[in-house]
């Protein structure tokens, strides 16, 4: 009877220090958080029929969001998006609950990557219609300035003074906050409305790249193997998977690199590199996008990682 009382008494000191459903402490240091992984027409993919979109269920559905990557500055109640997606309020909302800042509240800017509707569409919800945001800095590169400041209905959002353009050049650092700095760098892609670029995101720990699309690796003037080496997480474009995936498009037209020629190129990095790769930006066809799927499975064999929608990586 006795060890039973003590039994009690030790779980009911247990329960005091930490109450049932009590939430953890929110993060005091700088973090990237994945927010996105899917990419730009998302999934369910509009007007497929095919066994990669049909029978989701809801949950699975709910991390299926457009790539996005949210960088937060807890102690200094800050945190910027890579990306403006068409998912943009869901993703918000997340990184804020990430950063135990308050509900509702909207992010300190946007660094935008190119103009492909799932990268920079969900600036429209920063318009009259949706947040009505007070003058949001949006990062942007010179052609995709021009872009929005001389097209509606992006040139409204200028114009009304929800959206604040601030350019970036190739290559030059810019620094959001006093501990956080991104550089953008080209990247060769379809560049039919503006230039492409990926960027470094260098934090008081860590260095990340963010390069969600490119045509080719060996279409670039830069080594993919190098930059790895320099940054601690690699987020790259993992939008097919091989070859033989995408039965109704001509690849050709929507050049990417293969995840299997990416990984062929990387796999004579040391464990330690490969380790720093990080997949992202999955066409709804992609066996990547399902957790415990034979190729996903393959791939982290091999020693490199997948991204999943609230992933956390210091800075």
């Amino acid at each position: 009877m006795g060890r039973h009382l003590l039994y009690l008494l030790l779980l009911l000191a247990s329960c005091a220090r930490e109450p049932a459903g009590h939430p953890p402490a929110p993060p005091s240091e700088p973090f990237i958080m994945v927010l996105g992984t899917m990419q730009d027409g998302g999934s369910p993919h509009l007007g497929c029929g095919r066994s990669c979109c049909i029978g989701l269920s809801p949950e699975e559905k709910s991390l299926r969001m457009v790539a996005c990557l949210g960088i937060s500055d807890p102690a200094a109640g800050r945190s910027w998006l890579l990306e403006a997606t068409p998912d943009i309020a869901t993703q918000v909302s997340m990184l804020n609950t990430a950063s135990g800042f308050p509900a509702g509240r909207l992010p300190d800017g946007i660094l935008l990557t190119h103009a492909h509707i799932g990268h920079y569409s969900g600036l429209l919800f920063l318009g009259r219609e949706a947040a009505g945001a007070d003058s949001m800095p949006v990062y942007v590169m010179p052609r995709l300035f021009a872009m929005l400041t001389t097209n509606e209905p992006w040139k409204r959002l200028v114009v009304q003074g929800h959206v604040r353009l601030a350019p970036m050049t190739g290559e030059v650092t810019v620094p959001i906050s006093g501990i956080i700095t991104v550089t953008p760098y080209y990247v060769p892609h379809r560049d039919e409305l503006s230039e492409t670029v990926c960027f470094i995101v260098s934090g008081p720990g860590k260095k990340a790249l963010f390069l969600p699309d490119i045509d080719k690796w060996d279409r670039w003037d830069k080594a993919i193997d190098s930059l790895v080496r320099q940054v601690d997480y690699a987020f790259l474009d993992a939008t097919f998977s091989d070859g033989d995936e995408l039965k109704t498009r001509d690849l050709s037209l929507i050049p990417h690199p293969f995840v299997v020629e990416s990984m062929a190129r990387l796999d004579a990095l040391p464990a330690a590199e490969r380790a720093k790769v990080v997949f992202i930006h999955f066409n709804h066809t992609n066996p990547l996008a399902n957790p415990g799927s034979e190729f996903d499975t393959m791939v982290r064999s091999r020693g490199f990682r997948v991204a999943r929608t609230g992933d956390r990586f210091p800075l």
